[in-house]
């Protein structure tokens, strides 16, 4: 499990006011992209590596 102290976690801007109910990533760890759901933030976290995180968000962000 990857450890997760210090990490800073935030919401994308295009979250909207939909009650908290969207995604949470803290991107300012060495080596490692976490993301978690903003509605239980002290649950698991799911984590990624940086290269893997911006391959992801290219392939989503091309959908549009």
């Amino acid at each position: 499990m990857a450890e997760l102290t210090g990490a800073r976690w935030r919401k994308s801007t295009r979250s909207g006011d939909n009650g908290g109910a969207c995604v949470e990533v803290a991107d300012n760890l060495p080596g490692l992209v976490a993301v978690r759901d903003s509605k239980d933030p002290s649950g698991s976290a799911l984590t990624f590596s940086p290269a893997a995180w911006t391959r992801f968000v290219q392939a989503i962000t091309s959908e549009h």
